[in-house]
């Protein structure tokens, strides 16, 4: 980029998107990561319990994602003001898609494929925005290339599913034996 074009430009939809792919894939896995280990009685429960009720971290994200959603409605940052909404927006998205399972089956386990299949889902979405150039410019050889990738990919997504299924079906009631088991 030019040095002397305007700094707005540093914030085009590629740009914002990548961003809030890179929050939102950590912001995942270190979920997934701090559950397991309170599960597992790794670290202190820092679980919120209100009368009881376990309030799970889907609600933090949806509340966050209503604030910041209205931030950009309401506000219409630019420069870093935007990029830190859309990191915020992406840790909101990661927090709520962490736990998609529980939005279909209220009451469900943490552990659900569904939730996993959702932030695998949203993480193309926003890759495809952050990376993908536009149709125009695509050429012949970038169509071939688009080819042996899309086949690529789903040689790999077959060998994930079934190699998750089997795993699933082993370690699925080991999981949800650890969730039950922290409970208070």
């Amino acid at each position: 980029m030019p040095i002397n074009e305007p700094a707005s430009n540093e914030n085009t939809p590629h740009r914002l998107a990548r961003i809030v792919l890179l929050a939102f894939t950590v912001t995942f896995a270190v979920s997934r990561t701090v559950v397991l280990l309170i599960m597992s009685h790794q670290i202190p429960n820092m679980f919120l319990f209100l009368k009881g009720t376990h309030v799970h971290h889907l609600n933090y994200g949806i509340f966050l994602l209503s604030a910041v959603t209205g931030y950009l409605l309401f506000y219409r940052p630019d420069g870093k003001a935007a990029r830190g909404a859309a990191m915020v927006y992406g840790f909101a998205l990661g927090l709520t898609f962490d736990e998609f399972g529980m939005w279909l089956h209220l009451g469900g386990s943490y552990w659900q494929r569904t939730s996993v299949d959702a932030v695998i889902v949203v993480a193309a979405a926003l890759a495809l925005v952050g990376f993908a150039q536009s149709i125009r410019q695509f050429e012949l050889k970038h169509f071939r290339a688009f080819i042996v990738l899309l086949l690529a990919m789903m040689v790999f997504f077959y060998v994930i599913l079934s190699a998750g299924y089997r795993i699933g079906a082993e370690m699925g009631p080991r999981l949800r034996e650890l969730e039950l088991s922290s409970s208070p």
